[in-house]
């Protein structure tokens, strides 16, 4: 358990540093820190970031949908902590994805 730990610690770091107003995917985060279970990995962490100062938010899935809607304890919250940093949502999708997203391999490259 303290090696998921150590995984999930990875990931909070990652996240933590994604701009308001910007996205990154569990994907992303997962290439970057060379994740063998990859984006499912990302996923788990999130779902366990509650009370790590994590802006869990800002994770979407590959498509831009905000799949991880559903653990914000409400159906909108997500949505609505992206909108209140100027990220657009249609339909559960974060507009203009492209522009948005923030990907941790070029943005944290060495």
């Amino acid at each position: 358990m303290a090696e998921q730990r150590d995984y999930f610690e990875d990931v909070y770091q990652v996240v933590r540093q994604v701009p308001q107003g910007r996205v990154t995917t569990y994907g992303a985060i997962a290439r970057y820190l060379s994740l063998r279970a990859g984006a499912r990995m990302v996923g788990w962490a999130m779902n366990s970031s509650h009370g790590h100062n994590v802006p869990a938010h800002r994770v979407v899935n590959s498509a831009g949908i905000l799949s991880g809607k559903h653990f914000f304890g409400g159906p909108t919250i997500m949505q609505q902590l992206l909108e209140d940093e100027g990220v657009q949502i249609v339909d559960d999708r974060v507009v203009d994805f492209q522009t948005k997203l923030w990907d941790p391999s070029v943005e944290l490259a060495m």
